[in-house]
């Protein structure tokens, strides 16, 4: 089979790094763009080469068109979610759309546990303190894990590890899904109304995928049945929460703490070095602003497994593909 043509768009350094080791087994040809991928930069992919996005390059009908003149018949998708495609005009051009459906779930929750951790023992505020000669503890008073309600909206693969650790800190676990996965509710997850656990929950982490029924899922309507100083984490997607409700909620006292590995306007901000410049960005300004507020750049997935492992599903995919074999990972197909 001839090498293929991949274009990569949104890469930063440790995307050729992995990819680029991953590729020894494929002998692919590899583009790596830094820029992302819209209805401008669609005209960079060369005719007939395989384009790989990310989570904040914008694939809508526009730039599916566009894609489809350059004769490009695979969008592989180094990342989970896919709302960021039109995936119904990439089925009209007849453009197969593939995803890494599970890399590492462990990574991302353990990263929400890390979130957890900082936001209530404050080590962040602690390190900077002692860095400053001040050995004061005023100020850092946290609380037990063990014992508390941990309220957790969607149990895929990431919830799941989720539930696992957090069960293993002595934690009492309340679950939301569709469905009911057995082997949690085995091991002591109890599966509950939204409403119900909103009420009871000490801390509210998210780990379900955004789409017309999740987005702004946490919003004015609904935090007012959050208990008083709830803990809320987001290491799912930006839009699953109302920013400017929960903002508000803040203010009131009603969130305690909040933790968000993503941000619903995160394309503009997002794995870029803004350091030297004005961020015109109020609503991020605002939230970064709070002293019981934890935000981090999308840095959930950003393991050594993760990495490797999103390398080694997406070229996987790319290849079957292209030998017209059932993907060995079949969650990954879309299209």
């Amino acid at each position: 089979m001839q090498p293929t043509n991949i274009t990569f768009f949104s890469t930063q350094p440790y995307d050729k790094q992995f990819f680029t080791k991953c590729n020894e087994q494929f002998g692919n040809q590899l583009t790596f763009l830094e820029t992302r991928l819209n209805a401008t930069t669609a005209s960079l992919v060369e005719e007939g080469s395989v384009v790989c996005a990310f989570v904040n390059d914008k694939i809508d009908a526009t730039v599916v068109k566009l894609l489809a003149a350059k004769k490009v018949g695979i969008i592989a998708l180094r990342c989970a979610g896919f709302n960021n495609v039109d995936i119904e005009a990439c089925r009209q051009h007849n453009i197969k759309v593939c995803r890494v459906p599970a890399y590492s779930p462990e990574a991302v929750a353990e990263h929400a546990l890390a979130m957890i951790l900082t936001l209530n023992r404050k080590t962040h505020k602690a390190y900077n303190r002692v860095r400053e000669q001040n050995f004061s503890l005023n100020g850092l008073l946290g609380f037990n894990l063990h014992g508390k309600t941990v309220g957790v909206i969607g149990t895929g693969n990431i919830g799941k590890a989720f539930c696992n650790i957090m069960l293993g800190l002595g934690c009492k676990v309340m679950a939301f899904d569709i469905i009911a996965n057995k082997d949690l509710e085995s091991i002591g997850v109890t599966y509950h109304p939204l409403l119900d656990i909103y009420k009871a929950a000490d801390i509210i982490s998210l780990h379900c995928p955004l789409s017309d029924q999740t987005r702004h899922l946490i919003n004015a309507e609904v935090l007012p049945f959050f208990k008083q100083g709830v803990m809320l984490i987001n290491t799912s997607r930006g839009a699953l929460i109302d920013t400017n409700d929960v903002i508000d909620a803040l203010k009131s006292g009603k969130i305690g703490y909040l933790g968000i590995d993503v941000y619903e306007q995160e394309e503009k901000l997002f794995f870029r070095d803004l350091s030297e410049k004005i961020i015109a960005d109020d609503t991020i300004q605002r939230l970064m602003s709070f002293p019981n507020v934890l935000v981090t750049a999308h840095q959930a997935f950003f393991t050594q497994e993760a990495l490797t492992q999103i390398a080694e599903i997406t070229l996987t995919n790319i290849f079957e593909l292209n030998a017209k074999k059932i993907l060995t990972h079949k969650a990954a197909m879309l299209v």
